[in-house]
This record gives C-alpha cells, structure tokens and sequence, in this order.
C-alpha cells in the first residue's frame, strides 16, 4: 500500500512541470514568512504581507486540479506542507544558534538581533494554525474545482474562470477562517465578528488578486492539455474511475 502511494507520488511530480510545483512550494514557504508583517489593520480588514503571494498558491492547485484532478492537486498542497513544516523548523533552530544578525552590525542593537530571532524562529501557534488552514482549504478548494468542472467545464476560458473563483473564494475563505479561529481568536484575542469580517474580506481581497492572472494560469493548463503534458498519469487514474464506476 505504502509503496503504491510512494510510486503515485513519483510519478505525479514528474508529470508536473516543475516550475509549477517550485512556484508553490515557494509561494507556500514565503507567505508563512512575510504573514509576520502586517499589511492592512482594520476593524472589519485585515491583511498581512503573505496575502502578496497567497493567491499563487490557489492559481497553481487550481491548474493542476484542471489537467490532473483533485487528488492531484492535494497531494501536492501536501508536499508543500511538508516542506513549509521542515523549513519552519530549520528557522527555528538558527534563530537559536548563538550570533548575530547582519541587521545588528548596522543598528548595534540586541533588540534587533532578537526580534528577529523571534521572526524567523515564529512561533509553534502560528505555523500550527497555517497548515490546519492550508490542508482544510486545498482540500475544499481541489475538490469544489473539480465538482464545478465536471457540470460546466467545457475547455474554455470562462468554464475556468468559473471553477476557479468559485473554488478560491471558498478555499481562500475556509483558510482564513480556520486560521483566525485557531490563531486570531485564541490567541491574539479577536472577537467572533473579527474572525468572521476579516475572512470574508480578506478573502474577496485575495480573489481578487488570482481574477487578475487567472488568463494566464489558463493558458498554462490548457498548454499542458494540448500537448499531452502527464498524459501517464491522468490515464492511469481516469483507467481507475472507470474501474470503479
């Protein structure tokens, strides 16, 4: 069983062009770094810096959902969360190595040199509270994609957009609710109408940012169908749904 999985797995990454599965493990890696920024803070919005790229993320699951289906596209989210998890902790243990920081031979501060000990190093509630989010939300959104694909996709643009909004907006919106109650409320305090008015528009925030290059994630994908891109392994598994049925 383990070895059929492994062997799945093998096969899917190298069906995947691996700029595609590079773009995301990346994008993954470095929102969860630069969400210790915050970017907007308002009462009903609020923004960190990870919202920059968060919507790379959706793009490319949404694009391997399309050629490679759902599982596909959450076996990836997977990978990437593992990643993410092994990079967190290699964070954590330099910002416990003794030394100091290139800031603090600009600043001479000690302060400086611990903060950003504490920024790299994070902290275990918030990686925590990402990856819940992360592995509720590809979930959600991999298989809304591809729900909404199988009614309308018809290989054009606008089936795409379709599948794609509809999917990212509830995606990105399981994402950061699961976030905010985990992390925002608990720990940082936020009110229930917080939790609720910071994930809806936060949400529509970074929808609006996948709208804007959803073209190109488009062309992509449809590149990848016409020319027989992973062909192995989306025969294999469509063998196995018509097995089934």
């Amino acid at each position: 069983m383990i070895k059929n999985v492994l062997e799945d797995y093998k096969l899917l990454l190298r069906s995947i062009p691996a700029s595609t599965v590079t773009s995301f493990v990346v994008s993954v890696i470095l929102m969860n770094l630069l969400a210790n920024k915050e970017l907007i803070s308002l009462p009903w919005l609020a923004l960190d810096c990870g919202f920059t790229l968060s919507w790379v993320s959706f793009l490319c699951m949404d694009m391997i959902c399309k050629r490679f289906g759902p599982k596909a596209s959450v076996k990836v989210s997977l990978l990437a969360l593992g990643i993410n998890l092994a990079v967190s902790a290699l964070f954590w243990l330099v910002s416990l190595a003794p030394g100091m920081w290139g800031a603090y031979y600009d600043t001479g501060s000690l302060e400086v040199n611990a903060a950003l000990n504490a920024t790299i190093g994070g902290s275990w509630y918030v990686v925590l509270g990402s990856s819940l989010a992360m592995l509720c939300s590809s979930f959600v959104n991999s298989h809304l994609n591809q729900f909404i694909g199988h009614l309308t996709d018809n290989g054009s643009f606008a089936t795409f957009a379709l599948r794609s909004y509809v999917s990212t907006g509830v995606g990105q919106l399981v994402d950061n609710l699961v976030f905010a109650i985990v992390v925002s409320h608990v720990f940082f305090g936020w009110t229930w109408l917080q939790v609720i008015t910071c994930s809806i528009t936060g949400a529509l925030a970074e929808l609006a940012c996948e709208v804007l290059l959803s073209p190109v994630g488009f062309k992509v994908a449809a590149g990848w169908e016409r020319e027989g891109v992973g062909n192995e392994y989306v025969q294999i598994h469509a063998a196995e749904r018509e097995a089934r049925a």
